[in-house]
């Protein structure tokens, strides 16, 4: 396709070319180069470049998975009002856990996502309960869809159940409303905001986020040894907690800190 180049280019587009062909590219600021892999001008090019400038969509673009493939049902299911109808920080939790079923299972017939699956992926994630619920909620939202649709004929995420919540007479479970209420409140750039993210984009316990910081990122991937049963946990950076640790203020060594900029002792989190 030949590009006109006369017209304005759309914001955070980058062009390349080699041996007489073109390379495009969507980056924001000082963030990672995303490549599209789609033909320019093309519906597939703008949905992609869209996903990119979203903020929910981490690493390089890829064309169109193979139909019939759990990769093509998530595609399909991005682009419904089902998906669309979902809060943006719920679109964002559920993008954390897709990148992670992608990398594992993308490329596996839908038919071959059985109950069993799904509840050996919930199983994986039982160090964390709220990653395992983040993750039975988006295999259910999918799902339900997919069911809905008639790409499915049974919806294999149904009736699992939820990992047991820790009885600890702890505090109530917060609202899609209250942390949009929480973010309004506390914009990117404030201390309060980085708590939230942190809690909010890894499932991390108080005791573990408390000492996450950038020794524990790399590549793109959050790792860090759990600090109640030493379990070594690989998560996912999203590029909306990235965004939020990089504007900070956080301490040395740790994203979470207080007023002085001096990290903060799970007790002393906790009664924050």
């Amino acid at each position: 396709m030949i590009v006109d180049m006369s017209r304005p280019r759309p914001p955070f587009l980058q062009r390349e070319t080699s041996r007489g062909k073109s390379f495009w590219y969507v980056r924001r600021g000082r963030g990672k180069r995303i490549r599209i892999r789609a033909e320019y001008g093309t519906d597939e090019f703008w949905k992609f470049y869209k996903d990119a400038l979203s903020g929910i969509t981490t690493g390089e673009i890829r064309r169109g998975a193979k139909s019939g493939t759990l990769q093509w049902l998530i595609d399909r299911y991005r682009e419904t009002t089902a998906w669309h109808g979902l809060s943006r920080a719920t679109r964002r939790q559920r993008e954390n856990i897709f990148l992670q079923v992608v990398k594992s299972a993308g490329g596996e017939p839908i038919h071959a996502i059985t109950k069993s699956v799904i509840v050996a992926g919930r199983d994986r994630r039982s160090k964390t309960p709220a990653q395992a619920r983040n993750f039975l909620d988006t295999m259910r939202g999918l799902f339900a869809w997919a069911e809905e649709s008639g790409h499915m004929k049974v919806n294999p995420a149904l009736g699992i159940k939820n990992p047991p919540r820790p009885n600890n007479g702890g505090f109530p479970v917060w609202t899609e409303d209250d942390i949009q209420k929480y973010q309004t409140r506390w914009p990117i750039g404030t201390k309060e905001r980085v708590w939230l993210d942190v809690l909010l984009y890894t499932g991390l316990r108080r005791g573990d986020a408390v000492k996450f910081g950038r020794q524990h990122v790399r590549d793109g991937i959050i790792c860090i040894n759990t600090e109640k049963t030493g379990t070594r946990v690989e998560i996912p950076m999203l590029s909306v907690l990235k965004k939020t640790l990089d504007a900070g203020p956080c301490a040395d060594m740790a994203f979470i800190c207080g007023a002085s900029r001096k990290p903060l002792v799970k007790e002393a989190f906790g009664r924050i």
